[in-house]
């Protein structure tokens, strides 16, 4: 499993990290007693049931099931191969590693797409070069630098500028072994209809747009003049799909895990010049409105964003748009402010970084205050109707609050704006909250989504027959104690009988023998097929494992084990009996065996 590295190296660093810091730069995770937990980054969830433990030094996720070591998280969330998770915890402990495991190239299943990625850090870096030394790029640099950006901040985003000759690029990457075709598609290049291939950017700025791993998927041009349109940016590619990326995002982690918090630009710009004046937790869109899975991925990194979209009327209703649905997640939400006609980057610009932190960000209106204004704008209040409807959509939002005093501090707002008993309000309040209760307890209701699949998957445990949880218990033991392995070895052997039962305790009794001391963490590591590996997880994280099993429950599950092996070996002789009497034509005698068969089947049966 360990490739060419030595299993001692292997073991080594993974035993210097803590996975539960690991994991923390994906996931939010919070402690509950012994392990941590936090929201599953494999399937979507609202409720956590992705665990963590330091002691164990593996997580499980009780939702899809999904579990492993580090090495192993690594694979699954960045597509890592084995040797790039091991150099990938080196590099975090300081650990070295030979040179010839330290340049592993990234393994793709398709070459068009390596070669498309390959195709983009060529343009980046190309793009950048020419911003710096060409003489057409001389005049975008100086259109960044009268706009306020630093050299640092140039070379940190690696902006560029696309010359604005027609086949310049096209020619560059043709050179470098690019087809056209393929440039095409990644939408560097443009097509004539009579073959002629040329670039998709002329003349603008470029900005390099990265995934999550800080590889360059895509561009946005800006245009420096009264080229339309504005910005212009890739298509969408396998690659690139502008719902599930942030800008910035790869730069940004680090500090959204320091603060738990993240600001939402719209533009990238923005970005820029907050990172500039010191805000480094700043993520943008990709020039759409915040989609379901961006915002999925926003609380799942952070515990309140503040969204910082444009001060006019267009960047207010996009505000309240992508707020709603930050709300929906469960994360905090709050709302910047700027005046009528500033951008953030305007306001930087004209009062500086430390002025926008404290009087912007820091001083950005919670959700129901921020919404409750903005519905303001869809009613006249000078008119009895207007109020009404006002009152009751408002009283909806209200109705929303997990906590009484923010309820009570709303209510008695809006009594005392509208002079209206603040006993009446509460009702109202009341009344929406039984709807909204009721219907969540539908089929199909949120409620019933949100705990779905740690609900099926606790109910697939307790059905199991007797002899299998029996099995299963044993194997849990049996991880964390090379006695109690020692004595099933001797009295039970691998006679197991489910499959992968079997599997598992026949490695793990060569895995006592090498030596090893118990760890779940190193022992997964014998085993190629990933669900087992899950299943290992699983047993290791079960409730009861942590308790000492004494000597009469060891002998109970051996012997149910061993009563169930016995009864199936018996049905099965009994079986070949009743095919060789009929084989025979002896109808009576195969009818008689018959009936034992179902005998012992039913007492089997009553066992489980």
């Amino acid at each position: 499993m360990a490739g060419h590295i030595p299993e001692e190296k292997v073991d080594e660093i993974r035993k210097s990290v803590d996975i539960a810091d690991i994991v923390g730069q994906y996931v939010q995770l919070k402690r509950q007693g012994r392990n941590y937990f936090g929201l599953c980054p494999f399937h979507g969830e609202n409720t956590p049931s992705f665990s963590v433990s330091s002691d164990k030094q593996i997580f499980h996720c009780f939702g899809c099931g999904k579990g492993g070591n580090v090495y192993t998280f690594l694979m699954e969330i960045e597509g890592y191969s084995f040797l790039q998770s091991v150099s990938r915890v080196a590099e975090t402990t300081g650990h070295s590693l030979p040179e010839q495991f330290t340049e592993e190239p990234v393994q793709q299943t398709d070459p068009e797409a390596q070669s498309i990625l390959d195709a983009h850090e060529w343009m980046t870096k190309f793009y950048h070069h020419l911003l710096r030394n060409s003489k057409e790029g001389k005049e975008a640099l100086q259109y960044l630098l009268n706009r306020g950006f630093s050299e640092d901040t140039i070379h940190k985003y690696q902006l560029g500028f696309s010359p604005t000759s027609k086949t310049f690029v096209a020619t560059f990457l043709e050179k470098k072994g690019f087809h056209p075709q393929t440039m095409v598609k990644a939408g560097l290049l443009n097509a004539s209809e009579d073959g002629e291939y040329f670039d998709r950017f002329r003349g603008r700025i470029m900005f390099p747009l990265r995934n999550h791993l800080g590889k360059t998927v895509a561009f946005a041009g800006r245009s420096m003049g009264e080229q339309e349109p504005k910005y212009l940016n890739s298509p969408e590619t396998d690659l690139f799909q502008k719902g599930r990326l942030l800008f910035n995002f790869d730069q940004a982690r680090s500090s959204i895990r320091k603060t738990k918090s993240m600001v939402l630009f719209e533009g990238y710009a923005d970005v820029l010049a907050a990172d500039q004046a010191g805000i480094h937790n700043g993520v943008a869109t990709m020039g759409t409105s915040i989609s379901d899975t961006q915002a999925n991925l926003i609380k799942r990194y952070s515990d309140r964003v503040i969204i910082c979209y444009d001060g006019d009327e267009a960047g207010t209703a996009a505000a309240a748009k992508a707020a709603k649905l930050l709300k929906k997640t469960g994360c905090q939400t709050n709302i910047a402010r700027l005046p009528k006609g500033l951008d953030p980057d305007d306001y930087i610009k004209k009062f500086g970084g430390d002025r926008f932190e404290r009087e912007i960000i820091e001083a950005s209106d919670p959700y129901t205050s921020f919404i409750i204004n903005y519905l303001r704008r869809d009613y006249n209040l000078q008119l009895e109707g207007d109020r009404i409807a006002y009152i009751e959509e408002v009283l909806q939002e209200i109705a929303q609050l997990d906590r009484a005093i923010e309820r009570e501090h709303y209510l008695n707002a809006l009594a005392e704006e509208f002079q209206i008993s603040t006993d009446t309000l509460k009702k109202e309040v009341e009344k929406h909250q039984t709807q909204a209760s009721a219907s969540s307890s539908q089929p199909g209701g949120y409620r019933q989504q949100r705990t779905a699949p740690v609900r099926q998957n606790t109910t697939q445990h307790k059905l199991l027959p007797a002899f299998h949880n029996a099995e299963r218990k044993l194997i849990a033991n049996m991880l964390k104690n090379p006695v109690i392995a020692d004595k099933v070895q001797e009295e039970l052997g691998g006679a197991f009988n489910i499959s992968e039962h079997q599997v598992i305790v026949t490695h793990l009794y060569a895995y006592y023998e090498d030596g090893h001391e118990p760890d779940v963490s190193q022992f997964i590591e014998r085993l190629e097929d990933q669900s087992l590996k899950d299943l290992v997880i699983q047993l290791t994280m079960s409730s009861g494992t942590n308790e000492e099993i004494s000597d009469q429950e060891i002998s109970d599950y051996l012997h149910r084990i061993r009563f169930e092996s016995t009864d199936r070996s018996d049905i099965k002789s009994l079986q070949a009996e009743q095919k060789k009497a009929e084989q025979h034509n002896d109808p009576i005698k195969a009818a008689e065996i018959a009936m034992e068969i179902l005998r012992r089947k039913q007492e089997l049966k009553n066992t489980h």
